[in-house]
């Protein structure tokens, strides 16, 4: 197995680790006659290199890295009147700006030749 699968199957043997329902369902908090029970958003990214060189003194190398987001999104709410689930804020334009990212992408070509087409049209 060369170093880069190493790194790679260690790496994302550690992520596996680390991600099950408990990370993303917390545990209930009861307050009163009140149940609360936080959601969370995890987010993950890992990466791997390796380098090459004309012999063992003139290169060589590796490299792995990975980084993880947690942010609380919503919480369900239990209590006499029944279960309810309460965001804890609305998306930002950045997360909405991610989001739409893929589709906007998809359609800057699109537009591109629309507008070279009105052009074409406008000197015939």
């Amino acid at each position: 197995m060369s170093d880069v699968e190493t790194l790679l199957k260690a790496i994302t043997g550690e992520i596996q680790k680390s991600v099950t329902t408990k990370s993303v369902v917390g545990d209930p908090i009861t307050i009163q006659e009140t149940t609360l029970i936080p959601l969370i958003n995890i987010g993950m990214v890992f990466g791997a290199g390796v380098g090459s060189g004309k012999g063992r003194d003139q290169g060589e190398g590796s490299g792995g890295g990975g980084g993880l987001g947690i942010k609380p999104v919503a919480v369900v709410v239990i209590n006499k009147s029944g279960v309810k689930v309460e965001l804890l804020k609305e998306p930002s334009m950045v997360e909405k700006l991610v989001e739409a990212a893929p589709k906007i992408a998809e359609a800057i070509p699109k537009m591109k030749e629309m507008k070279e087409k009105q052009v074409a049209e406008k000197v015939t």
